[in-house]
């Protein structure tokens, strides 16, 4: 297994400041990191090249707005989507992130006021299979993400994004899961990760409000027991949120701080994930 710490609770964005916070990671123990990937003008094969001295792996993170929806009607608008989640695929490429996580499969945060049309479905898969073809080409596996009703309606639950994937039907293409949404979509925590085991890639760890994990209300054991059953042996991503970047703070609706300090957080988060596959995994 491989631990990891998204590094959205800090930045939006890799800058000289966070040199520090990667060095604590490091120290922590962490083995890598998911590093934001909404600016591609950085220079990330210099930030590989700097992850590479520390010592710690990296995967990525992005997401898709209104501006650029893979899903909308608009022929354009769809390319846009299709060609800015290709530039995130070369910046991956550039530091070495070897999969891109994210709900890039639509804009977030927008609705219709109802579930995804036909048409919306047929879009998104097949916007989905030209990002796939240049993943493959630049070695960087698309790990989609299932977000809850009240951040985005084309995937909503694990098996969704499951059926998805099959249906982009690219070696490249498979979902990663996530403890927070699953929390609040699914009905079966253990049949939500059996349903999507064939093209899970990638797990987030994330507590049902956003903090420290292991100190809330997430049905843990029946997560990493499923986990097990189906022999994960990937990535399991912290994934918190804090009050460091207002536009951050703003979009994930955190108002309130609920963490001693984002060390605490990463130790004790780091702490948790070891002792729980120390009970499971041998």
């Amino acid at each position: 297994m491989k631990f990891g710490m998204n590094l959205l609770l800090w930045t939006g964005e890799v800058h000289d400041g966070l040199i520090p916070v990667l060095e604590m990671l490091k120290n922590l123990g962490y083995d890598g990191v998911e590093v934001p990937i909404f600016n591609t003008g950085l220079d990330y094969a210099a930030w590989g090249k700097r992850l590479d001295d520390l010592g710690l792996a990296r995967t990525a993170v992005t997401v898709r707005g209104v501006e650029d929806n893979p899903i909308s009607p608009d022929s354009a608008v769809r390319a846009a989507g299709v060609a800015n989640t290709k530039k995130v695929l070369d910046c991956c490429a550039a530091i070495g992130a070897t999969t891109l996580v994210g709900p890039y499969h639509s804009a977030l945060g927008a609705f219709s006021g109802q579930g995804p049309t036909a048409d919306e479905w047929k879009w998104g898969v097949d916007s989905m299979r030209q990002v796939a073809e240049h993943a493959g080409k630049v070695n960087v596996t698309l790990g989609v993400e299932c977000l809850n009703r009240f951040e985005t309606y084309l995937l909503n639950t694990h098996s969704e994004s499951a059926r998805f994937a099959r249906e982009v039907n690219h070696p490249y293409c498979r979902v990663m899961y996530d403890t927070f949404h699953a929390n609040i979509e699914e009905k079966c925590i253990g049949q939500a990760i059996h349903a999507c085991a064939d093209v899970l890639c990638h797990v987030h760890i994330s507590e049902n409000d956003r903090s420290t994990p292991g100190k809330g209300n997430i049905r843990w054991a029946e997560n990493f027991d499923a986990l097990r059953q189906i022999n994960y042996n990937g990535w399991m991503m912290v994934e918190a949120f804090g009050l460091a970047l207002p536009e951050l703070a703003a979009a994930t609706k955190i108002w309130r701080r609920m963490f001693e300090s984002e060390m605490q957080l990463s130790r004790d988060a780091l702490a948790f994930m070891r002792a729980e596959v120390a009970k499971r995994w041998h």
